[in-house]
Parts: structure tokens; C-alpha cells; sequence
């Protein structure tokens, strides 16, 4: 299953990318205001894959310099640790966290100090659903809320209905299954 999610981004995008590539050279550059989610369900496990900008996550991009900015760094990582709290998912469905992966930059506990460039946060869930027929949406519009400096994210599924992508927004937090 993790070999499709590390796939999805690449078929689900390509035709994407050639039909965009004068706009933006890719949906995996580096775009404040823009993440990218990629979710697989296949039986009872549902996959979440999160890439966003720290940027758009804590507000700045660089090494912590002070206690302030590691101790923003420290609450982003609980926060990103609660998926289901960011993520709504029918309740009926009885999906549990079953493992999950952070990684970026800013979550090394031996950050470069004159490391200036971009920054990006990628989290991994994988969660078991023990009704995954009852998955209908989620809706990320906790997500937006505590992280208003995304704007947007851009989903795509791989699901028992086939492949769907969606821009979801502050206005339009919902990804139907």
C-alpha cells in the first residue's frame, strides 16, 4: 500500500503537470499557501500523505533561532500528531490512528543554523476503518482553521469508486469518497 500512495502523486499528476506546465513547473514545487494531500483506501486502511511548506504550517521556514520559534516548531509537531483532529472523518466509519510519519527540516534535532532555504513538512498517516464503506468525505476544515496561512490544498484519492482529484479551500473543505 505504500508503494500506491508513493505512486499516486505521479499518475494522478502527470496529466495535470503537461496541461499546467507554462502556469507552474510542478504541484510539488514550493508554493506558500499550497499543500498537497494524497489519500489511498484500500480495504480498511486509509492512507494520508500531507506536503506542505512549513511556511504555510508554523509561519517560517528557517532553523529555530530562539525558545519562541521551538516551542512553535514543538506545538506544530503535536499538532500534525492528532490527525483525527485535523481530519474529520465519519464517525460511523470507526477509523483509529495506526501509525504515523513526520518529516521535514524543522523536525531535526540538528538543524543547520545557516540553512536559509525552503522547507517542507510531509506527514504520513495510516489509519484502520472498520467501516470504510460508511467513508462518504472528510472534511479538512479544522485543518484551514488551524492553519490559516493554506490557502489550498490539492487532494487526490485513490479509492473503491477510482481515481478523483479536488482543489479544496477554506470555502470548499470537503473530499468526497
Amino acid at each position: 500500500m505504500r508503494h500506491l500512495l508513493l505512486a499516486l502523486p505521479l499518475a494522478l499528476l502527470s496529466p495535470i503537470l503537461t496541461a499546467q506546465e507554462h502556469e507552474h513547473a510542478s504541484l510539488r514545487t514550493h508554493e506558500h499557501g499550497v499543500a498537497i494531500l494524497n489519500l489511498a483506501l484500500d480495504g480498511q486502511i486509509l492512507e494520508l500523505n500531507l506536503e506542505s511548506p512549513a511556511m504555510n504550517l508554523i509561519g517560517f521556514e528557517h532553523a529555530p533561532h530562539n525558545e519562541e520559534e521551538r516551542a512553535r516548531v514543538a506545538a506544530l509537531r503535536a499538532q500534525l500528531e492528532q490527525p483525527l483532529e485535523l481530519v474529520a472523518l465519519p464517525a460511523a466509519a470507526a477509523c483509529t490512528l495506526a501509525a504515523q510519519e513526520l518529516e521535514g527540516r524543522l523536525f531535526a534535532e540538528h538543524e543547520h543554523e545557516h540553512d536559509h532555504g525552503h522547507s517542507d513538512i510531509r506527514a504520513s498517516y495510516r489509519l484502520t476503518c472498520a467501516h470504510p464503506e460508511r467513508l462518504e468525505a472528510l472534511d479538512l476544515a479544522a485543518f484551514f482553521a488551524r492553519f490559516p496561512a493554506t490557502h489550498r490544498l490539492a487532494a487526490q484519492l485513490i479509492g473503491p469508486a477510482g481515481q478523483r482529484g479536488a482543489e479544496l479551500t477554506p470555502d470548499n473543505p470537503r473530499l468526497l469518497f
